[in-house]
């Protein structure tokens, strides 16, 4: 009787056990529930994640990326991100970017996402298989108008108004410019869609006037360290260059 009693006791405690574990997996610790969208590929200088619980994470070499992430880049860093699709979008310095939802499953083509913002400054995106297969579930939105795909590396730059107050003019006139290397991509807003492709730039005034064609670049610069390398397709903003060396660098949390 005894020792039935101490199997029934070992059998509930195991039953509770295992419901404790999975009630952890699901509530104990909420980062698991954001997609890892990628990591930090290359970067030459400091970057921060806003997180989506409010926190701020300062980030490495080799940093996961999650889906819901903020990034900032410091005056002087060009950080690039490779995602899970193996897609790369390289920020400049003074940007401010968010991966707003972001999935991708080799098997699952149905399931795809790729939404972005440009807050602030500006990027080179390169397209990964996602692009390659899905091009309609990538969108890049910036404050002037939404940039869509057609397989292809591109380079946005968005100027605020506000630059204007300052005491130096700013080199391009506020408002999004972009450059495409290689394939197409369509701008859109309130005023308008135009398709841009491989050679031509263009401009988008502000969200309720409509994209146009530039005739020469008006002044876009994209110049990352020679070890970020050109990307597939690039066009002559970079030079090539191997993969980054193992780094010992960790992620500080910022509270």
């Amino acid at each position: 009787m005894k020792n039935q009693l101490q199997k029934c006791t070992a059998t509930k405690a195991g039953a509770w056990s295992a419901l404790l574990f999975a009630a952890l997996l699901v509530f104990g610790n909420p980062a698991w529930a954001a997609q890892v969208a990628g990591r930090v590929e290359r970067l030459s200088g400091p970057l921060m994640a806003k997180k989506a619980d409010g926190s701020v994470k300062v980030l490495a070499l080799k940093s996961e990326i999650e889906s819901g992430d903020t990034l900032v880049s410091e005056k002087n860093t060009y950080a690039q991100i490779r995602f899970i699709d193996n897609s790369e979008i390289t920020l400049r310095p003074g940007t401010t970017f968010k991966v707003e939802d972001f999935a991708y499953e080799e098997g699952k083509p149905e399931a795809d996402q790729a939404s972005f913002a440009l807050v602030k400054g500006g990027l080179r995106s390169i397209t990964g298989l996602m692009g390659k297969r899905n091009k309609e579930k990538f969108s890049l939105k910036t404050p002037n108008a939404t940039i869509g795909i057609r397989g292809t590396t591109f380079i946005a730059q968005y100027v605020p108004p506000e630059a204007l107050a300052g005491r130096v003019a700013p080199p391009m006139a506020p408002g999004l410019h972009v450059s495409v290397s290689d394939g197409a991509i369509v701008v859109s807003n309130s005023g308008g869609s135009l398709g841009f492709s491989a050679g031509q730039f263009g401009y988008v005034p502000s969200m309720n006037q409509p994209p146009v064609i530039v005739p020469v670049n008006p002044g876009l610069q994209f110049t990352p360290p020679p070890s970020f390398g050109n990307g597939a397709g690039a066009g002559p903003e970079g030079g090539a260059g191997g993969p980054p060396g193992p780094s010992n660098a960790v992620d500080c949390v910022v509270r």
